[in-house]
């Protein structure tokens, strides 16, 4: 065979999308764990290094998948993501917290399952992205940003808010016919000290209602007894709360790419090219934004619940707009428009840009006795003098968290300079799931056309 040809079929092998995932991935992964062996990383670091890097991945992948719904499908620009991110952890916080006196060590909650809590707290995080989405799709471009980086900040403010920190709860609460005896009779969001989320790990609550829990913890004690000796639960617990949110990663693609496929998400792509036209053609474009608005915040919502309920606690300023504009960089990175690009986006945010930086803190420190890293930048640069780098060295890895803003900033830049359109971006898109292909002489192709009408793939 040709180099030609071998080369076409290695071209081929990548465009297929599943393959590229895996090769990320694999790539990902194969570099911490070498980086971890050529270091000396002990086993136990080891496997929390991945747990910690699965985790990541996990929830980048599904808030930049429903970002990609937002702004890749409608052209919705949204930067209040991490709004509805808190919506979603605060109730259902709110509805599985034990009451006060019930091991309640701030303030109390209803004390019902998470597996009730989790549903809730997605539906309220949906009704709340309505009540934004009724008065600002009206908006376009700029001016919708603003009122969803607003929206945000409201949110972040009323859960520091002392009016909100508890509240009393009727004894009896009436729902029209039906009548709730709630469990606690003071709740509320806690304020600026935040809430201790001391319900049922997710992790056990998913083993118990799979029936799975006993076999789990037969499995640790084993580990115990044969690999790690010293408390393996934590490790592999992380470890397969990250398998999970891939999990929830392949439930958001699912969706979505039905969604992108059916005709509801040809009018979503019409509606992000020109809005105009696709009203003039009869689609009721409100109606259309409005429902993928919903969808998208309940997404991120449930993105919100799955990163933060495993943590033990919540606090206002974990909700920072920050959060908003990493996962804005991942669905970048891996180009809107594109569900492989926006959880590639996601994966290779979170391993290079997001836990790269402070891996290689935690390698080079457990290498090498570094001593103490100078107070400020002054001290760091006064070694220079007597041409001695190390201050500057150990003050660099200090700041770790800080340099990784800076390098997140380098990146977008030379994105925004050679590849705006991200990793994946300009792909073909199928314009019908019927063949719409032109008959040949030998009738049809058996390939759909392209959305735009150009080359298929």
């Amino acid at each position: 065979m040709s180099a030609e040809g071998i080369r076409g079929r290695f071209e081929g092998l990548f465009e297929r999308d599943a393959t590229l995932v895996i090769a990320v991935l694999g790539a990902l992964y194969l570099a911490y764990i070498l980086a971890g062996v050529a270091f000396g990383y002990e086993l136990r670091g080891q496997l929390n290094s991945i747990a910690n890097l699965t985790f990541f991945i996990g929830v980048f992948g599904m808030l930049a998948l429903a970002l990609n719904l937002h702004w890749g499908y409608t052209g919705l620009f949204n930067i209040g993501i991490v709004g509805f991110m808190g919506i979603g952890i605060y109730t259902t916080a709110l509805i599985s917290k034990p009451p006060v006196g019930d091991g309640a060590a701030q303030v109390g909650g209803f004390g019902l399952p998470l597996l009730i809590g989790v549903p809730v707290g997605v539906l309220v995080t949906a009704l709340f992205g309505l009540l934004v989405a009724l008065p600002a799709l009206r908006l376009r471009a700029d001016y919708l940003a603003i009122v969803t980086v607003a929206f945000s900040e409201i949110v972040r403010f009323t859960m520091m808010s002392r009016t909100f920190q508890t509240f009393t709860v009727p004894d009896t609460i009436s729902l029209g016919p039906l009548a709730v005896n709630p469990a606690a009779d003071t709740v509320g969001l806690g304020g600026g000290g935040g809430l201790i989320l001391n319900y049922t790990n997710p992790l056990e609550a998913l083993l118990r209602a799979l029936f799975l829990w006993e076999p789990y913890l037969g499995f640790v004690g084993f580990v115990e007894a044969n690999v790690i000796s010293n408390n393996p639960k934590p490790v592999l617990d992380g470890l397969l709360y990250g398998i999970v949110l891939i999990v929830f990663v392949g439930l958001f693609y699912l969706l979505l790419s039905r969604m992108g496929k059916s005709p509801f998400g040809r009018v979503l792509k019409a509606i992000r090219e020109d809005e105009d036209v696709a009203n003039a053609l009869g689609k009721d474009t409100d109606r259309f934004k409005l429902t993928a608005f919903v969808v998208g915040a309940a997404l991120m919502g449930l993105g919100g619940i799955l990163w933060y309920s495993g943590r033990g606690s919540i606090t206002p300023p974990s909700f920072r707009p920050n959060i908003t504009f990493f996962i804005w960089i991942a669905l970048i990175i891996g180009g809107a428009g594109s569900n492989t690009g926006s959880f590639l986006g996601g994966a290779i945010f979170a391993g290079l840009l997001y836990e790269g930086p402070r891996y290689f803190k935690n390698l080079v420190q457990t290498a090498f006795e570094l001593g103490d890293a100078p107070r400020n930048f002054g001290e760091a640069m006064a070694g220079f003098a007597s041409l001695d780098p190390m201050p500057f060295i150990l003050y660099t890895l200090d700041s770790v968290s800080q340099l990784r803003l800076v390098i997140m900033g380098v990146v977008l830049i030379w994105l925004m300079h050679n590849r705006p359109e991200g990793l994946l971006g300009h792909r073909k898109e199928t314009a019908s799931s019927v063949d719409l292909a032109r008959p040949g002489a030998g009738g049809s192709t058996g390939k759909p056309a392209a959305a735009d009408g150009g080359e298929e793939q």
